[in-house]
C-alpha cells in the first residue's frame, strides 16, 4: 500500500524554505525586550492630552509621539502574527500575539483624545497652525482629519454613538452565526459515488465538478437551507442596511453611499460610471456564456453549470524555483530594480514561507511593514497553477510595501485598499500574458484564456452587479420602504436577468444568493475589487505597450503609498477611474479574449 503522505512539523521544516524574520526581531527574546518597552511608552499620550490647542508645536509633538507608538507597533504586532501563522497551535505564540492585541488596545484608548482634540480646534486657529513651519510633514494627515468636521457631532452625541458599536453590529452577528453555525446540510454524492457533506468550502468543490447532476443537486440543495431561513437572513441584511442609513444620516452624509465612499474622496461618479460601463458591455457577458454552453454541450445553462472549466485542468508542474521563474520573467517590463528585488526577495532573502505544515494558517497574504521585509505566506503546491498565480498576486502586494516603505515616511507609506488590489492583479496581468504567450499546445492557450475571462466575470462582472444591488437596496431604505424577503428577491431578480442575459436559466433559488453574501454586511466594499482589476488591466496595458514614461509612471504609483489620495495616485500612474475608460478597456480585453477562445475550441 503506498505510504499515505502527511504534512511535517514546524520544527521539521527546511530553513530555506521559511521566511526570514530578522527584519522584525532576530529573536524572541528581541521580540519580548522591545514589547516591554513599548508597553511602558505608551503612557506618554497622557502628556499631551488637553494641550493640543495650544500651539502648532505641540500638535507636531504629539503627532510625532503617536506615529512612533504606531511604527513601533507594527514591528511587534507583525512579527507575533507571521509567528501565530506559521502554526496555529503553537500556544506561546497565541499568548504572545493575544498580549500585543491587549497592550495595542490600550495603546488605542490612551491615544483616543487625539481626533477630538484636533476637530475642536477653529478652523481660522488650525488653518494658523498648519502654515507653521513644524506642521510641515503633516499637513496631508491633519487635512484628513479636519475634513471630518461637518459629520463630527458634540461630545455627547459621539459618546451616545460610540456607545452603540456593538449594538450597530448585531446584524452582522446574527448572520455569521447563523450562516456560520446553525446552517447545516447532508453529504451528498460526488463525482466518484463518494459521500461529502455540503457546505460552504465543499459547494464550491461541487460546483466544479465535472458532473452536471452532482453541481445540480449541490446547488439545490444548498439553496433549500437559504430558503428554509430566508426571513430571518432577510430581516439581518434589512437590519444592516437600516444601520448604513442611519448613520449617514446622523452624520451630516446625503446617503449611505456616499458616506462610504468620503473616506477615500470618492465621488459617486467613480461608482455609477463603473455600473454603467459593465451594463454598456454586457452583451460580451451573455457571448461568452453562450459559448460556454456550447462548448460543454448542453441543451440550457444554469448558474450551476459556469465555475466548472470548459477544459479539463492542465497536468502541469512548476516547482518553487520554476514558479519564481516564470513570474520574475513575467514581470521583466518593470525593470531591472523591480525583479532583481524581487527575485532576490523569492529566494536567497527568504521573504515568503513557501509550503504547508502542520498548523500553519491557510491560504495565501503579503503583510508589508516599514522597517521590515514585506514577507508573503505561501501554502504553496507544485501541482497546483492557480498557486503560480497566487504567487505574482502576493508578489504585488510585497513589491508595493517595499517601494511605499522606501520613498514615504512612515505616515504616508500605507496605501489604501482602493489601491490595493491595482498592484496584485496587474502582475497575474502580465503573467497570464506570459504563460499564454509561452502555451505549446492550444489547449494549454484555451485554458489559461479561459482561466482569465472567468477571472474578470468573476472580479469585474460578478462584484459590479454585487455593488448594483447594495446601491439599490440602501436607496429603498432611503425612501421608507422596507426591504422584505419578496423584495430583495425582486431587485435581485432584475439584475441576474441583466447580468446573465435572456437565454440563460435563472433557477428560483439563485433569487436567494442575495442573502448568502458576507461582504453585503460591509456596505459598498465590494465596487474596489472591479475599479481595482479594471485599473490593473488598463495600467498592464500601458505599461507593456508604453516606453520608459509609462514605466515610470507606474512605478512612481507602487512609491506613492498614501502620499495623494488614491484617484490621484492612479492618474499619475496613467488611468483616471473618474472616467469609464478603464473599465470600458478592461471589458474590451474580456471581449478580445471571448473570441480568441472561440477560435481556439
Amino acid at each position: 500500500m503506498a505510504k499515505t503522505q502527511s504534512l511535517p512539523p514546524r520544527a521539521k521544516v527546511k530553513t530555506a524554505d521559511t521566511w526570514n524574520l530578522d527584519s522584525l526581531f532576530k529573536s524572541d527574546a528581541d521580540w519580548e525586550k522591545a514589547f516591554g518597552e513599548w508597553e511602558k511608552q505608551i503612557a506618554g499620550f497622557e502628556k499631551f492630552r488637553g494641550k493640543l490647542k495650544e500651539s502648532a508645536e505641540m500638535v507636531a509633538a504629539c503627532l510625532k509621539f503617536d506615529a512612533a507608538i504606531d511604527r513601533m507597533g507594527e514591528r511587534l504586532g507583525v512579527y507575533a502574527f507571521l509567528k501565530t501563522a506559521e502554526d496555529q497551535g503553537n500556544s506561546d505564540y497565541q499568548r504572545m500575539k493575544g498580549r500585543y492585541q491587549h497592550v495595542s488596545t490600550r495603546a488605542g484608548e490612551l491615544a483616543s483624545f487625539i481626533r477630538p482634540e484636533l476637530l475642536a480646534i477653529p478652523d481660522k486657529k488650525m488653518k494658523a497652525f498648519l502654515a507653521d513651519p513644524s506642521l510641515a510633514d503633516w499637513k496631508l494627515a491633519l487635512d484628513r482629519v479636519v475634513r471630518y468636521r461637518p459629520h463630527t457631532l458634540g461630545d455627547k452625541e459621539e459618546q451616545l454613538l460610540a456607545m452603540q458599536g456593538q449594538m450597530s453590529d448585531a446584524a452582522n452577528q446574527i448572520f455569521r452565526q447563523l450562516n456560520d453555525a446553525d446552517l447545516k446540510w447532508p453529504a451528498i454524492k460526488n463525482e466518484k459515488g463518494q459521500k461529502v457533506e455540503l457546505s460552504h468550502s465543499s459547494f464550491s468543490a461541487f460546483l466544479h465538478s465535472p458532473s452536471r447532476a452532482v453541481r445540480k443537486e449541490a446547488f439545490h440543495t444548498y439553496y433549500a437551507q437559504f430558503d428554509a431561513h430566508k426571513n430571518t437572513i432577510a430581516a439581518s441584511l434589512n437590519g444592516s442596511v437600516q444601520r448604513d442609513v442611519y448613520y449617514a444620516k446622523v452624520r451630516n452624509h446625503p446617503s449611505a453611499l456616499e458616506a462610504a465612499l468620503f473616506p477615500d474622496r470618492m465621488p459617486t461618479s467613480v461608482y455609477t460610471n463603473l455600473i454603467d460601463s459593465v451594463h454598456a458591455n454586457l452583451p460580451a457577458v451573455h457571448r461568452y456564456l453562450e459559448l460556454r454552453r456550447k462548448k460543454m454541450k448542453i441543451k440550457d445553462i444554469h448558474q450551476y453549470d459556469t465555475y466548472v472549466p470548459i477544459l479539463s485542468d492542465l497536468d502541469k508542474k512548476y516547482s518553487w524555483e520554476q514558479a519564481t521563474k516564470a513570474v520574475i520573467e513575467s514581470l521583466e517590463p518593470l525593470g531591472t530594480e523591480y525583479c532583481k528585488t524581487l527575485n532576490d526577495g523569492l529566494s536567497a532573502a527568504r521573504w515568503s514561507d513557501r509550503y504547508p505544515n502542520q498548523g500553519k494558517q491557510s491560504g495565501a497574504f503579503s503583510y508589508g511593514t516599514f522597517d521590515g521585509l514585506p514577507y508573503i505566506m505561501m501554502n504553496y503546491q507544485p501541482t497546483v497553477l492557480d498557486h503560480v498565480f497566487t504567487l505574482a498576486h502576493e508578489a504585488g502586494h510585497s513589491m508595493h510595501s517595499w517601494y511605499s516603505a522606501r520613498n514615504q515616511p512612515f505616515q504616508y507609506y500605507n496605501y489604501t485598499i482602493f489601491v490595493a488590489e491595482v498592484a496584485s492583479t496587474f502582475n497575474e496581468q502580465l503573467l497570464a500574458r506570459h504563460l499564454m504567450a509561452k502555451a505549446k499546445t492550444k489547449q494549454e492557450k484555451a485554458y489559461l484564456i479561459n482561466r482569465q475571462i472567468d477571472g474578470i466575470r468573476a472580479t469585474l462582472v460578478r462584484q459590479t452587479m454585487f455593488a448594483e444591488f447594495e446601491k439599490v437596496i440602501h436607496a429603498i431604505v432611503e425612501a421608507g420602504e422596507p426591504l422584505t424577503v419578496d423584495k430583495l428577491r425582486s431587485e435581485y431578480r432584475k439584475l441576474l436577468d441583466l447580468y446573465f442575459g435572456e437565454d440563460f436559466v435563472i433557477d428560483k433559488e439563485l433569487e436567494l444568493e442575495c442573502l448568502r453574501i458576507p461582504h453585503f454586511y460591509r456596505a459598498f466594499y465590494v465596487y474596489k475589487y472591479a475599479t481595482g482589476l479594471s485599473a490593473a488591466i488598463a495600467l498592464s496595458e500601458r505599461v507593456t505597450t508604453g516606453g520608459a514614461k509609462e514605466l515610470n509612471d507606474y512605478l512612481g504609483f507602487l512609491k506613492g503609498g498614501c502620499s495623494k489620495d488614491p484617484l490621484d495616485l492612479l492618474r499619475g500612474a496613467g488611468v483616471d477611474m473618474e472616467k469609464p475608460d478603464a473599465v470600458n478597456s478592461a471589458m474590451a480585453v474580456f471581449d478580445r479574449l471571448v473570441g480568441e477562445l472561440d477560435e481556439l475550441l
